[in-house]
Order: C-alpha cells, then sequence, then structure tokens
C-alpha cells in the first residue's frame, strides 16, 4: 500500500488468477471507447442540469472498453475502494458503484488527459429511472492494471506546481494486480502503448454532489 493524500495505491493486490478472469469477461463485449463531448455549459443547462452527450473521438482516445457488472467484481474492488477513502482522509460520501469498464489498449492505443468527473451539481447523474446513478457524482476513480506484459502505457497525473507550471506525476502502478483510487477530479492519461495490449479494469464510485 502506498497512500498519499492524492492518489492511493494496492501493490500486487489481486491474484493473476483473478486478473486473467476479468480479462475473459472483457473480451466477450469489447467496443471503441467513446468520450464526453466537450460541448461547454448554455444557461439553460446551468438550472436544469447538463446534457451528457458521448463520441468517438480518436484525436483524444484510442482504446477499447467492455461494461460488466458482474456482482463478483463490486464485491472484490469495493473494499479497495472503502479502505483508500478511509486511509488517504478523503472520507467522501459513497453510495453506489457505476458499471465497470475493462480497457483495452493495443499498440498506439492511449487517452489523453482527462478528468472522469467533477463533483458539482451540474456534473450529477439525471437519470430518475435509475435510483443508484440518479442525483449522484463521480468522486472516487478506480484503475485496476490486468497485466504487465506491454511496453509503454504509463498512467500519469498532472497537476500545477506552485509557480503556475504544468507537472507529470507518474504513479507506481507497474505490476499486474495493481490498484490506484484518486478523487475523480484529477486530471489523468494513458500514455501511448509501444508494444503490446495493455488491460485495465476502471470502476467510479459515486455519491451526492459535493458541498
Amino acid at each position: 500500500m502506498y497512500p498519499t493524500n492524492e492518489w492511493y495505491i494496492f501493490d500486487k493486490a489481486l491474484s493473476k488468477e483473478n486478473c486473467s478472469r476479468i480479462i475473459k469477461l472483457g473480451e466477450k463485449g469489447f467496443k471503441k471507447g467513446i468520450i464526453e463531448k466537450d460541448t461547454g455549459i448554455t444557461s439553460k443547462e446551468i438550472i436544469a442540469g447538463k446534457k451528457h452527450e458521448f463520441e468517438v473521438d480518436k484525436k483524444k482516445r484510442t482504446s477499447d472498453v467492455a461494461w460488466v457488472e458482474d456482482q463478483w467484481l463490486y464485491d472484490l474492488i469495493w473494499p479497495y475502494m472503502a479502505q483508500a477513502n478511509d486511509q488517504a482522509g478523503w472520507k467522501y460520501d459513497i453510495k453506489a458503484a457505476e458499471s465497470i469498464q475493462i480497457t483495452r489498449y493495443k499498440k498506439g492505443g492511449f487517452y489523453k488527459f482527462h478528468k472522469d468527473g467533477r463533483g458539482d451539481n451540474l456534473a450529477a447523474y439525471n437519470r430518475p429511472d435509475n435510483h443508484f446513478l440518479h442525483g449522484n457524482v463521480r468522486k472516487l476513480s478506480m484503475s485496476l492494471l490486468l497485466n504487465d506484459d506491454y511496453e509503454g502505457g504509463d498512467f500519469e497525473f498532472t497537476r500545477l506546481d506552485p509557480e503556475g507550471k504544468s507537472v507529470t506525476q507518474t504513479p507506481d502502478l507497474y505490476k499486474a494486480g495493481s490498484i490506484i483510487v484518486f478523487p475523480s477530479f484529477m486530471m489523468h492519461r494513458v500514455e501511448p502503448v509501444t508494444k503490446g495490449t495493455r488491460y485495465s479494469l476502471v470502476a467510479w464510485f459515486i455519491g451526492p454532489p459535493f458541498k
């Protein structure tokens, strides 16, 4: 375990057997990964809430994704989120988890700097048909590395230093089975894979907007 106030890492937390099992789940249903369209916020959306629209954008992201909701996966990853949330000092109000994403980055695959969520009321899901999502926002993100037989594909954060300069930080996330948990508003990316295929599990944990 490598706790910091910015992120929390569990080194080789999962067995290779579990990692392989998760990869096999993904292989059943990979599709092209999409991202949310950056359309800004209209005055109407400020009052009624932002509409979320998604598209394939190969300039910002090239990867394949599969969505799973197997209960054993939630049972497996939830304790790691809970421990990180407590020991990193965030102690966010977490109510549920979204559908789990298994991601495949083939050679040349990448995902440029982005945030998973903002945590404000405009980011809240407007899904009255789904009581788990409705009114909640992404607060914590998790990335679980499922293999390490590839090159490139570094997971990185960016932030501003006291002088306002952009600083890139690369957590120690290179070993299969390792997990990183971090606040969803942190800017992060996956660098291009230069050899082999990178597999990961991504999960988002949600709760009421920050106040």
